[in-house]
């Protein structure tokens, strides 16, 4: 079973920083791409920012210049460090995370539980 576990969320005053982690743990053969996406209410869900495993990143037009997504291969963790929030960044932020198990090398996709970002003064 593979699992994903964020953490990093809270309240922050707009112009603050955070920095959302996401664990992948399990039975994992290797990590694909893994991808951050928010969901603020009467809003449809957005993807943030993906990276694959070569490093290759790429963010939406609302968040380029101010988020930047890393990974920790070793630790098999993801991370989205927010700069210069904005209130209209307010959002449930959700981790999802594609790849092979071992043995079987079949693939999984799975999401996080989710973590609450709020920016407000």
């Amino acid at each position: 079973q593979v699992q994903l576990l964020e953490s990093g969320g809270g309240l922050v005053q707009p112009g603050g920083s955070l920095r959302l982690s996401c664990a992948v743990s399990g039975n994992i053969y290797r990590i694909n791409d893994v991808g951050w996406y928010r969901k603020a209410p009467g809003k449809q869900r957005e993807q943030v920012a993906r990276i694959d495993p070569a490093g290759s990143t790429n963010y939406a037009d609302s968040v380029k210049g101010r988020f930047t997504i890393s990974r920790d291969n070793a630790k098999n963790t993801v991370y989205l460090k927010m700069n210069s929030l904005k209130p209209e960044d307010t959002a449930v932020y959700y981790c999802n995370a594609a790849g092979l198990r071992t043995f079987t090398r079949a693939s999984f996709d799975v999401w996080g539980q989710g973590s609450l970002v709020t920016v407000s003064s």
